[in-house]
């Protein structure tokens, strides 16, 4: 984080499912005491693997009030640096977009703390969830501002709705950019042989990495949105900032975008893989 921070960084997303991460953050943004810092976390999700990875679970979601008025004590923490609170992977199946309580209790932190409302989305479905948060109102209001969204070479599907997003002020931020790791070359991914052909040609033309290349898709086929780097060391947040060093050609962007997969075919790949 600060080497994040001396590179320019300043934008961090974390959340209490995240094994200790919520709280390093509360106490970096702390010991940094910079109002430039902006911080987004969630709520929903507990972990409780105890940092094992054979766990048989990892992480439990409960989107309930209960869970929203117990994280939220620990969260709070982060202000003034928080920014962005929003809903841990949010479902249709929880009905925790027809969950009144959460839905006031959402709308007085926001007014209370100054903070914007958004949403986690994954899934096959995570436009029928954007839909159905962007009618989510509280006192003739929309509630949610943010919408954090998996969207990368492979799932491009956020790309036919964010343009109405974006037009109605709403904000994307965009996860899974590297694919869970799928776009670097892997014999157990035959189907994906021409999108690392790409990749590696591109890589290869631009003197970055596979990784870099990927972000820079992201940044330039939604360039309103930030994109999270996911980065766990600090030789991979290096590669990642590469992608702001080099322009390509709008014929290359157009190549990437013909790598798009069923989004249905992308999430039962992604729920194969193993936890790491």
């Amino acid at each position: 984080m600060d080497k994040a921070y001396d590179l320019g960084i300043r934008y961090f997303d974390t959340a209490p499912g995240y094994g200790m991460a919520e709280q390093l953050l509360i106490d970096w943004a702390k010991r940094k005491s910079n109002d430039a810092i902006e911080i987004a976390t969630k709520w929903g999700y507990t972990y409780v693997a105890d940092f094992k990875q054979d766990a048989k679970v990892h992480e439990v979601k409960e989107h309930s009030i209960s869970k929203l008025n117990e994280q939220w004590e620990t969260s709070k923490a982060l202000l003034p640096n928080l920014k962005i609170y929003q809903i841990h992977s949010a479902t249709l199946d929880t009905g925790v977009f027809k969950n009144q309580a959460v839905l006031n209790q959402l709308f007085a932190l926001k007014n209370e703390h100054a903070i914007q409302i958004g949403i986690s989305v994954s899934g096959a479905n995570q436009l029928e969830i954007l839909k159905t948060a962007l009618n989510v109102e509280v006192e003739e209001q929309q509630l949610f501002d943010v919408f954090q969204v998996t969207y990368n070479i492979f799932d491009q599907s956020l790309g036919s709705i964010a343009q109405k997003m974006v037009g109605q002020n709403k904000k994307l931020v965009i996860k899974e950019a590297l694919a869970n790791g799928r776009i670097f070359t892997n014999e157990k991914y035959p189907h994906y042989a021409a999108a690392y052909e790409m990749l590696n040609e591109l890589a290869k033309k631009y003197g970055v990495g596979v990784d870099a290349v990927a972000l820079r898709f992201c940044l330039d086929s939604l360039p309103t949105c930030k994109v999270l780097s996911g980065a766990a060391t600090e030789a991979h947040l290096m590669d990642n900032l590469k992608a702001l060093k080099f322009e390509w050609k709008e014929e290359e962007l157009a190549m990437m975008k013909t790598l798009a997969v069923n989004p249905g075919a992308y999430w039962t790949a992604r729920k194969s893989l193993e936890w790491n």
